[in-house]
């Protein structure tokens, strides 16, 4: 007895070093964050603590800076077209993986997956370079462009994972009763990964919110609002990039979630169902 109690003892104190990693590490990730978000309501212009006050002095000063609605609203275009095509890209990209068997298909996999993997200054020079010889630098497109071959390959993996999932069965069989390839696709295939792609979507347009290296090379007069913020901050350090900042974060977050509850909503229902066929 005395030996069971003792290692129940040792895993429940594995089992609290484990929550205590955790949760240090949450914290060291997201404590820049919370300050950020607590100094944004800071009366004093210089963080500080105490804090000089409660106010929303910065949150009207950025909502009444025309440059901020400038570049939220290209921020905004940029991320839903950018993401509306990442994601109908990713979702080609990863259903040529899963149907068809080529020669070259890992190098096609290596090629397809490699963008996020390049440093974003090697990348956001390459693509100036690039739009620059075919006249496209300078503007909203070129941020588009630029944006969807970042966000493409997290759509492409996103709809992969989902895809491995499906019985291969189900086209074949969907064959045999008469449905035409497109019919197939449209009754089979999208219905079983639609919510990997509207969660592929939201983390697509979650990253092309919150990058700003590539797009500071090509956007030129263009500007997204995390470009704006480092303007600001090379102009002054203003309590203003802390309302702003809490206002992308809140944003970016509500995407991550909104994508991490269709996935583990899908994964969940498909358990209780994989088990009943059991």
């Amino acid at each position: 007895m005395n030996g069971d109690d003792e290692d129940i003892n040792r895993n429940r104190a594995v089992d609290w070093g484990l929550k205590a990693y955790i949760i240090a590490s949450f914290a060291f990730v997201f404590a820049p964050i919370a300050a950020s978000f607590v100094f944004s309501f800071n009366a004093d212009r210089f963080p500080s603590i105490p804090l000089g006050g409660f106010s929303l002095e910065w949150y009207k000063a950025v909502a009444a800076d025309p440059l901020v609605w400038e570049g939220l609203r290209n921020t905004l275009m940029v991320g839903i077209v950018a993401g509306v095509i990442s994601t109908a890209l990713g979702f080609g990209a990863a259903y040529t993986d899963y149907r068809y068997k080529f020669f070259g298909k890992q190098v096609y996999l290596a090629l397809a997956l490699l963008p996020p993997t390049i440093p974003v200054i090697i990348l956001g020079l390459a693509m100036l370079a690039y739009l620059s010889r075919i006249n496209l630098s300078g503007n909203a497109l070129s941020v588009i462009i630029s944006h969807v071959v970042v966000c493409a390959p997290f759509a492409m993996a996103i709809i992969r994972l989902r895809l491995s999932q499906m019985d291969p069965a189900l086209e074949p069989a969907a064959w045999n009763l008469g449905a035409s390839e497109w019919k197939t696709m449209r009754h089979v295939i999208v219905p079983f990964t639609k919510p990997a792609i509207l969660g592929a979507l939201f983390i697509t347009m979650a990253v092309s919110f919150d990058e700003f290296a590539v797009a500071w090379f090509v956007s030129g007069l263009n500007e997204t609002l995390p470009v704006k913020v480092l303007g600001f901050l090379q102009g002054q350090v203003s309590p203003r990039i802390n309302a702003i900042g809490t206002f992308v974060f809140v944003t970016s977050m509500t995407l991550v979630i909104l994508a991490q509850v269709l996935l583990s909503g899908r994964t969940a229902t498909a358990r209780p169902a994989a088990d009943e066929q059991e």
